[in-house]
């Protein structure tokens, strides 16, 4: 089962001229082939985001603009970890429950799936959740 130690920042790669940077996602800048790719936006800064975890999903969850921040948790323990870097990537594994929050103005959050869009992969209750991961 995976804990938060399997959680990871991801560095994407990047290219830098006199024109601004240019970010590029492909071949294996990150551990899974994507098949769906979501963004939130215009999220007020006292929402919150996330609340699940996923059975066979696993997330790259990237901060393209703005910043906020996101707690993952296995069941045992809990991190919090800020992201404000657009070549950056938070790596999050199945079987870890997330939630996003702390919204900056404008920020952009864009997450990278391994799976199709499939309700019943999700694990939506904390309680069941807990069960799940012991």
């Amino acid at each position: 089962m995976n804990t938060i130690n399997n959680v990871s920042l991801i560095e994407i790669p990047k290219v830098h001229d006199e024109r601004g940077f240019l970010a590029v996602v492909e071949k294996d800048a990150i551990p899974f082939a994507i098949k769906r790719v979501y963004y939130l936006y215009d999220v007020p800064t006292e929402s919150s985001r996330g609340g699940h975890a996923h059975k066979e999903q696993q997330s790259v969850i990237i901060a393209l603009s703005g910043s906020f921040e996101v707690i993952v948790d296995d069941g045992n323990n809990k991190k919090r970890i800020m992201l404000n870097k657009p070549n950056q990537g938070l790596y999050i594994p199945t079987h870890i429950w997330r939630e996003i929050d702390n919204f900056s103005s404008g920020s952009v959050c864009l997450v990278l799936a391994s799976t199709d869009y499939d309700e019943a992969e999700y694990i939506r209750d904390y309680d069941q959740f807990l069960l799940s991961v012991r």
